[in-house]
């Protein structure tokens, strides 16, 4: 016994030579080389299959579609799971339960199937193959209030980052039609609707729909732990699950099936419909659920959600080669669509991988504390500050900005100003105005000479610290500093603005846009109003409008908005600060 335990503990010492990132049997990382590289390939295949998928769903049904998926899937688990035979009796209470989660994962495979079709297969991998470790981990950085690293607030605004460049810098489909055709569902018809009234491209409204059905997703699958361990695993769980959703939705399969016209050639399908079961929704949960056995179930999400994403980069650049045709025209005898590979993708891409590496990483164990000073014994004394979570932080900076008037006046007019800007940019959107669009932003750049001076109205009131000792009373003029560099930057670009209009006068037409030059008129009259007071201590209110813009070809354009804002001024410092961003602001108006 005694020999026996030396020997193990020879083996862990040397084992501590050589790997010094935990203790652990020799060899650990060299035999999980082969789960890591299986589990590569399964998800590059199973991108492969949602190409394939979405090349599929141009012909059928997203309905049949998925009743066929269901019943080719639920006949391999059955044969090798054997549900009902192998394992413990299920209760009717637990049928019950099977039976919700069966529902849940059909609505759940049908959405997914939509935001397939509207998006792509490279948009769908993006926004949906994450791990939910990953999306819980961003989630977590905003609704829980402690143990959250910087890492994690790093990896959830990549992850944020990931979803708007999609979302706005993403270009849009060629196709200037409604990719709707006879094999769509009614209800993606009324969503088409629905996004045609706010004014929005079926391929944004789908990146929507796709991000809510990830929600979705992940709460589902954490629910259900709990129901695996009832029924006898998540293999039993997903093959009973399985034959209940195609039971479901059999007459819905049959009623789309009677009721449209489809020119389908089911023998040239078989070969396509084979690929999709077998790498997407065979090969992959097996692989997987193997891996997840394997290894650690961070580890497993991280090497999956970035083999996704990469995989879905390096399919979509060779999808639409002519050389590479060959592979996939089996079922639909012409060129697909590109799947464009756009600078907003790839970006998208990046901000993932880099958020599902920082998201994916083990929470800290330890707390960092700040030296504060020592005890009359000679003792270090630290002061350990628990993290916060995002709402808590906005909470307690909301408070800090309602105590004094100074920052509450700049903060209600810039709250008013960001509401403009909001229906200047959807008004712009919904006419088709670039001049309104534009002079959107040209707004929310004047809401940065807000912003800084809010934040050094905020700084100012810091306590001073062992770093800095005289306090953070400097930080206005720091701010009126860099509004006065603005302000040189942007009077070079006025000046050039000016010239130009002198050569080439702009078109002034403003019938069409009455609304929104009323609107900036009542924000002009709320901040004369409203800062008047300030004004008559030392402060400064403004208001000014903006009338008519030149045709940019994409509608004409004119409207009127403002700004108006005052402080009680009983300081030189308070008093730079706001009068640089009042010129900043005005100087803005001069375009």
């Amino acid at each position: 016994m005694l020999r026996s335990k030396m020997e193990d503990l020879e083996m862990y010492s040397d084992h501590l030579l050589f790997n010094k990132r935990q203790l652990g049997p020799i060899g650990q990382y060299t035999v999980t080389t082969p789960y890591v590289i299986a589990l590569v390939v399964a998800k590059f295949l199973h991108t492969f299959g949602l190409f394939v998928t979405y090349e599929q769903l141009k012909i059928f049904h997203v309905v049949q579609f998925l009743f066929i998926v269901k019943l080719c899937t639920t006949v391999v688990l059955v044969i090798l799971q054997r549900p009902i035979s192998a394992g413990k009796k299920i209760t009717p209470n637990q049928w019950y339960k099977i039976g919700k989660h069966a529902i849940v994962s059909t609505i759940i495979g049908l959405i997914w199937l939509e935001g397939l079709t509207l998006c792509g297969a490279l948009r769908t991998v993006l926004l949906f193959e994450h791990s939910d470790v990953v999306v819980l981990a961003a989630l977590g950085v905003l609704f829980h209030s402690g143990g959250i690293g910087p890492s994690k607030v790093r990896g959830s605004l990549l992850f944020l980052l990931g979803i708007l460049c999609l979302l706005l810098f993403d270009n849009d489909s060629p196709s200037s039609s409604h990719p709707e055709g006879h094999h769509k569902s009614q209800w993606i018809h009324w969503y088409y609707q629905v996004l045609s009234w706010l004014g929005l491209p079926d391929h944004k409204g789908g990146l929507i729909l796709l991000v809510l059905v990830l929600l979705f997703k992940i709460a589902h699958k954490n629910v259900s732990r709990t129901l695996a361990v009832e029924v006898g695993g998540g293999k039993r769980l997903a093959a009973l699950s399985s034959c209940i959703s195609t039971v479901i939705l059999l007459p819905l399969a049959l009623l789309s099936h009677f009721t449209q016209t489809t020119d389908v050639d089911w023998l040239e399908a078989i070969l396509p419909f084979a690929v999709v079961i077998f790498l997407v929704f065979i090969f992959d949960f097996y692989i997987e659920s193997f891996c997840l056995a394997k290894l650690e179930s961070p580890r497993t999400g991280k090497i999956g959600s970035i083999a996704s994403f990469l995989s879905a980069i390096i399919i979509a650049f060779l999808w639409d080669k002519p050389w590479a045709w060959s592979m996939h025209e089996w079922h639909h005898g012409k060129p697909s669509d590109p799947h464009l590979v756009s600078a907003g993708a790839l970006f998208s891409a990046l901000f993932f991988v880099l958020a599902t590496r920082l998201l994916s990483r083990p929470s800290p164990r330890m707390t960092k504390g700040n030296l504060i000073g020592y005890t009359t014994g000679g003792l270090p004394i630290y002061n350990f500050q628990t993290p916060q979570s995002v709402l808590t932080t906005v909470q307690s900076l909301l408070r800090q900005i309602v105590e004094q008037s100074e920052s509450r006046q700049i903060f209600y007019f810039l709250c008013l100003n960001l509401l403009f800007t909001g229906v200047e940019l959807l008004y712009g959107v919904w006419t088709n105005s670039l001049g309104l669009i534009s002079d959107g932003f040209h707004m929310l750049f004047d809401c940065t000479a807000l912003v800084i001076g809010l934040c050094a109205a905020l700084m100012a009131r810091w306590k001073a610290s062992k770093t800095f000792s005289y306090g953070y009373g400097r930080v206005e003029i720091l701010s009126g500093f860099v509004n006065g560099i603005f302000l040189v930057v942007i009077s070079f670009f006025v000046f050039l603005a000016a010239v130009q209009r002198l050569f080439d006068p702009p078109k002034v037409n403003t019938e069409r846009l009455l609304v929104v030059s009323v609107g900036g008129l009542l924000v002009n009259l709320v901040g004369i109003f409203a800062f008047r007071h300030a004004h008559s201590h030392g402060g400064s209110s403004h208001g000014h409008g903006h009338h008519g813009h030149g045709n940019h070809g994409h509608g004409n354009h004119g409207h009127s908005h403002g700004h108006g804002h005052g402080h009680d001024d009983h300081h030189h410092d308070r008093s730079v600060n706001m009068q640089g961003k009042v010129m900043l602001v005005l100087y803005h108006d001069a375009f």
